[in-house]
Protein backbone atom coordinates (compact mmCIF):
# COMPACT_ATOMS: atom_id res chain seq x y z
CA UNK A 1 0.00 0.00 0.00
CA UNK A 2 1.53 3.37 -1.05
CA UNK A 3 0.84 6.09 1.06
CA UNK A 4 2.10 9.49 3.28
CA UNK A 5 0.80 9.43 6.66
CA UNK A 6 1.04 12.80 8.77
CA UNK A 7 0.03 12.62 12.67
CA UNK A 8 -0.44 15.80 14.09
CA UNK A 9 -1.57 16.54 17.40
CA UNK A 10 -1.42 17.58 21.13
CA UNK A 11 0.93 17.19 23.67
CA UNK A 12 1.14 13.78 25.43
CA UNK A 13 -1.06 12.60 22.70
CA UNK A 14 0.75 9.83 21.55
CA UNK A 15 1.77 11.32 18.56
CA UNK A 16 5.69 9.98 18.45
CA UNK A 17 4.70 6.53 19.90
CA UNK A 18 1.89 5.81 17.35
CA UNK A 19 3.83 6.81 14.92
CA UNK A 20 7.14 4.73 15.62
CA UNK A 21 4.61 1.82 15.94
CA UNK A 22 2.67 2.53 12.58
CA UNK A 23 6.01 2.62 10.57
CA UNK A 24 7.23 -0.73 11.92
CA UNK A 25 3.59 -2.34 11.20
CA UNK A 26 3.74 -0.50 7.48
CA UNK A 27 7.64 -1.19 6.50
CA UNK A 28 7.21 2.60 6.09
CA UNK A 29 10.41 5.27 7.05
CA UNK A 30 9.24 7.47 9.71
CA UNK A 31 10.32 11.06 10.72
CA UNK A 32 9.47 13.18 13.73
CA UNK A 33 9.74 16.90 13.74
CA UNK A 34 9.81 17.00 17.61
CA UNK A 35 12.99 15.03 16.98
CA UNK A 36 14.40 17.12 14.10
CA UNK A 37 13.20 20.47 16.41
CA UNK A 38 14.88 18.86 19.29
CA UNK A 39 18.30 18.03 17.74
CA UNK A 40 17.87 21.66 16.62
CA UNK A 41 17.46 23.21 19.69
CA UNK A 42 21.18 20.96 21.16
CA UNK A 43 23.06 22.21 18.29
CA UNK A 44 22.17 25.97 19.37
CA UNK A 45 22.89 24.84 23.08
CA UNK A 46 18.67 25.65 24.30
CA UNK A 47 16.01 23.66 25.12
CA UNK A 48 12.78 22.99 22.81
CA UNK A 49 10.86 25.28 24.77
CA UNK A 50 13.43 27.79 24.71
CA UNK A 51 13.55 27.21 21.04
CA UNK A 52 9.71 27.53 20.63
CA UNK A 53 9.86 30.85 22.69
CA UNK A 54 12.73 32.43 20.12
CA UNK A 55 10.58 31.25 17.46
CA UNK A 56 7.86 33.54 18.95
CA UNK A 57 10.48 36.54 17.57
CA UNK A 58 12.56 34.52 14.76
CA UNK A 59 11.27 32.78 11.79
CA UNK A 60 14.23 30.46 11.11
CA UNK A 61 13.30 27.98 13.57
CA UNK A 62 10.10 26.84 12.25
CA UNK A 63 11.03 27.45 8.69
CA UNK A 64 14.08 25.52 8.54
CA UNK A 65 12.62 22.35 9.95
CA UNK A 66 9.47 22.84 7.61
CA UNK A 67 11.22 23.10 4.59
CA UNK A 68 12.61 19.68 5.62
CA UNK A 69 9.52 18.09 6.29
CA UNK A 70 8.08 20.02 2.90
CA UNK A 71 11.19 18.60 0.82
CA UNK A 72 10.45 14.95 2.18
CA UNK A 73 6.68 15.14 1.31
CA UNK A 74 7.96 15.63 -2.42
CA UNK A 75 10.68 13.08 -2.74
CA UNK A 76 9.40 10.07 -1.09
CA UNK A 77 6.38 8.03 -0.34
CA UNK A 78 5.46 5.26 2.13
CA UNK A 79 6.57 7.11 5.14
CA UNK A 80 5.12 8.77 8.34
CA UNK A 81 5.68 12.24 9.14
CA UNK A 82 4.81 13.19 12.87
CA UNK A 83 4.75 16.80 13.65
CA UNK A 84 1.81 19.26 14.46
CA UNK A 85 2.24 21.10 10.94
CA UNK A 86 3.12 17.67 8.89
CA UNK A 87 -0.41 17.73 7.05
CA UNK A 88 0.25 21.19 5.59
CA UNK A 89 3.53 20.88 4.57
CA UNK A 90 3.14 17.52 3.10
CA UNK A 91 -1.16 18.04 1.68
CA UNK A 92 -1.08 14.88 -0.46
CA UNK A 93 -0.86 12.61 3.04
CA UNK A 94 -3.60 10.87 5.16
CA UNK A 95 -3.69 12.86 8.10
CA UNK A 96 -4.49 12.15 11.26
CA UNK A 97 -5.07 14.00 14.35
CA UNK A 98 -4.22 12.65 18.31
CA UNK A 99 -5.91 15.03 20.74
CA UNK A 100 -6.00 14.02 24.76
CA UNK A 101 -7.83 15.29 27.98
CA UNK A 102 -5.04 17.89 29.57
CA UNK A 103 -4.32 15.91 32.97
CA UNK A 104 -3.52 12.63 30.57
CA UNK A 105 -1.57 15.30 28.53
CA UNK A 106 0.04 16.39 31.52
CA UNK A 107 1.13 12.93 32.96
CA UNK A 108 2.28 11.50 30.09
CA UNK A 109 4.50 14.32 29.41
CA UNK A 110 5.87 14.10 33.30
CA UNK A 111 7.00 10.70 32.30
CA UNK A 112 7.93 11.25 28.99
CA UNK A 113 10.16 14.45 29.54
CA UNK A 114 12.48 12.42 32.17
CA UNK A 115 14.08 10.26 28.68
CA UNK A 116 14.54 14.10 26.51
CA UNK A 117 17.60 15.35 26.14
CA UNK A 118 16.64 18.82 24.76
CA UNK A 119 13.77 19.29 27.51
CA UNK A 120 14.89 20.33 30.88
CA UNK A 121 13.29 17.73 33.56
CA UNK A 122 9.78 18.70 35.12
CA UNK A 123 9.37 17.26 38.52
CA UNK A 124 5.68 17.36 39.47
CA UNK A 125 2.36 17.16 37.26
CA UNK A 126 1.58 20.83 37.97
CA UNK A 127 5.06 21.72 35.92
CA UNK A 128 3.55 19.52 33.17
CA UNK A 129 0.57 20.63 33.00
CA UNK A 130 1.96 24.38 32.57
CA UNK A 131 4.58 22.87 30.36
CA UNK A 132 1.64 21.54 27.42
CA UNK A 133 -0.02 24.62 28.12
CA UNK A 134 3.35 26.68 27.14
CA UNK A 135 4.08 24.92 24.44
CA UNK A 136 0.14 25.03 22.94
CA UNK A 137 0.36 28.37 23.41
CA UNK A 138 4.05 29.09 21.39
CA UNK A 139 2.85 26.89 18.96
CA UNK A 140 -0.78 28.37 18.38
CA UNK A 141 1.23 31.96 18.23
CA UNK A 142 4.15 30.86 15.54
CA UNK A 143 1.79 29.32 13.54
CA UNK A 144 -1.18 31.89 13.27
CA UNK A 145 2.25 34.41 13.00
CA UNK A 146 3.95 32.71 10.32
CA UNK A 147 1.32 30.78 8.03
CA UNK A 148 -2.30 31.97 9.45
CA UNK A 149 -3.17 28.83 10.02
CA UNK A 150 -4.84 27.09 13.27
CA UNK A 151 -3.35 23.49 13.53
CA UNK A 152 -6.15 22.30 15.42
CA UNK A 153 -9.03 23.15 13.60
CA UNK A 154 -10.97 19.57 12.30
CA UNK A 155 -11.37 19.96 8.97
CA UNK A 156 -7.52 19.93 8.52
CA UNK A 157 -8.07 15.91 9.11
CA UNK A 158 -9.01 12.95 7.69
CA UNK A 159 -9.19 11.22 11.08
CA UNK A 160 -9.20 12.65 14.53
CA UNK A 161 -9.24 10.21 17.99
CA UNK A 162 -9.29 10.85 21.12
CA UNK A 163 -6.43 8.70 23.07
CA UNK A 164 -7.47 9.94 26.62
CA UNK A 165 -8.84 6.13 27.36
CA UNK A 166 -7.18 3.71 24.54
CA UNK A 167 -3.94 2.03 24.48
CA UNK A 168 -1.42 2.51 21.76
CA UNK A 169 -2.35 -0.52 20.08
CA UNK A 170 -5.79 0.07 20.08
CA UNK A 171 -5.33 3.94 18.56
CA UNK A 172 -2.98 1.52 15.92
CA UNK A 173 -5.95 -0.34 14.91
CA UNK A 174 -8.31 2.34 14.81
CA UNK A 175 -5.89 4.17 12.10
CA UNK A 176 -5.07 1.00 10.21
CA UNK A 177 -8.26 0.04 9.67
CA UNK A 178 -9.57 3.74 8.11
CA UNK A 179 -6.25 3.23 6.01
CA UNK A 180 -7.46 0.29 4.69
CA UNK A 181 -11.17 1.35 4.45
CA UNK A 182 -9.90 4.18 2.13
CA UNK A 183 -7.78 2.61 0.05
Amino acid sequence: MNMIITISGVPGSGKSTVGKILAKKLGYEYFSMGDLRGQMAIEKGLTIDELNALGEKEDWTDKRADEIQTQIGKEKDNFIFEGRLSWYFIPNSFKIFLTVDPKTAAERTLKNRAERQDEKPIATLIEAEQAVLQRLASDKIRYLQYYNIDYTKPENFDLIIDTTNLKIDEITQIILDKIKAKV
